[in-house]
């Protein structure tokens, strides 16, 4: 009698996702009793945030796309909702398998657990304490409906335990992230971005921002484009900018002003090697975003996060992050520290090696057999 496949859902639906799923979906293609569906919700939908990273990644064709676009966080999460109700009933995967912390992972958890099928989520156990940021909503609320949780670093697993999650659930299996980076290694230093952008030999800084608190209102927006324009009176810095921020800077008419910057070099969003080329060739990093705290941890470079907190504490206590905020005073200190050269010593956190989407497929292939 042959063995019954098993049919395994996994979800993407914004730029961290795509490199998240990308080694889960390798590792998992490699088991003949395996049947693997890729649904790519449309959370993020134009080239530069998605079609890119499935080229660069090597993800291919979703097997579903939702193509649920933008809105708010509610009419966002709504449409996957309803339309990812429709893939479940019409597929019945026997697990769903979501990743990370964006409202297409929390959605696509919710319709899962309403029709009985079971989750895991990878990269759960993160927490930041600030349920002003939505995506900790979306973490605290996946993990609670996850029948597997796959943890990334310690605090992950500190923090299910504190939580009262059962221990059988839980799996600390490393950085899928991480993975990405290691199998690109090569073309990340094949990529030619340095030359195309005039920067080869050059020191630069590298920034990323998107958060509501740095961009959204005009007072945040301007507060930013102090920060960047005393930033840019030590070194050049290129900003390659998200659309959500370009759309802000526009809608506040800050546009100019921004241009105007001598040594900020503004670009659209970059594929995924080139971007991190960009980041592996610079002296730092500025950016509120957490992915980015991981990869400049594993490339040990100097990252200045303009943040209050992180869910990710592993890249402060193991790795090259510190937290600014958006101080001005420490950021500008950072700054000069990464310039000359004086940095904290820095190393990799535990498990983040390129095999944690093996460790996650080794159990996620058995579970044809029961689960507890």
């Amino acid at each position: 009698m042959s063995r019954r496949k098993i049919k395994i859902m996994l979800v993407a639906g914004a730029r961290p996702n795509f490199i998240k799923i990308a080694p889960l979906l390798k590792a998992l293609k490699q088991a003949p009793h395996v049947e693997t569906i890729l649904v790519h919700t449309g959370q993020h939908y134009d080239f530069q945030m998605s079609d890119v990273f499935f080229k660069d990644l090597a993800i291919p064709k979703p097997d579903v796309y939702l193509n649920v676009g933008s809105g708010t966080h509610a009419v966002q999460t709504g449409r996957i909702l309803s339309a990812f109700e429709n893939v479940l009933t019409k597929h019945r995967p026997d697990w769903v398998v979501v990743v990370g912390d964006v409202n297409s992972s929390m959605a696509c958890a919710l319709a899962a657990v309403k029709l009985q099928i079971k989750i895991a989520h990878v990269e759960a156990g993160l927490r930041s304490f600030d349920r002003g940021m939505p995506e900790e909503i979306n973490r605290v609320v996946t993990d609670r409906l996850s029948d597997f949780l796959f943890v990334s670093e310690d605090s992950g697993l500190r923090n299910l335990k504190r939580e009262g999650v059962a221990r059988g659930k839980v799996f600390h299996v490393g950085n899928v992230m991480i993975d990405s980076l290691v199998s690109s290694l090569g073309a990340i230093r094949g990529s030619d971005i340095l030359k195309r952008l005039g920067l080869a030999g050059k020191a630069y800084g590298v920034v990323t921002l998107h958060r509501p608190n740095n961009v959204d209102d005009a007072a945040s927006l301007r507060e930013t484009w102090r920060i960047l324009r005393a930033v840019a009176q030590k070194t050049l810095i290129v900003f390659p900018v998200h659309p959500r921020t370009r759309a802000r800077i526009d809608a506040h008419g800050l546009r100019g002003d921004f241009r105007k910057l001598k040594n900020l070099k503004m670009t659209d969003p970059l594929g995924y090697t080139d971007f991190l080329r960009l980041v592996q060739g610079a002296r730092f990093v500025l950016t509120d975003s957490g992915g980015i705290q991981e990869e400049t941890t594993f490339l040990q470079v100097p990252c200045l996060t303009m943040r209050v907190n992180t869910e990710r504490p592993a890249t402060i206590e193991t790795g090259s992050n510190v937290l600014v905020g958006n101080d001005i005073g420490l950021i500008l200190s950072g700054v000069r520290r990464a310039l000359s050269g004086r940095w904290k010593k820095t190393g990799v956190p535990r498990l983040w090696d390129g095999k944690a989407a093996i460790r996650i497929a080794k159990v996620l292939k058995s579970l044809d057999k029961p689960v507890f």
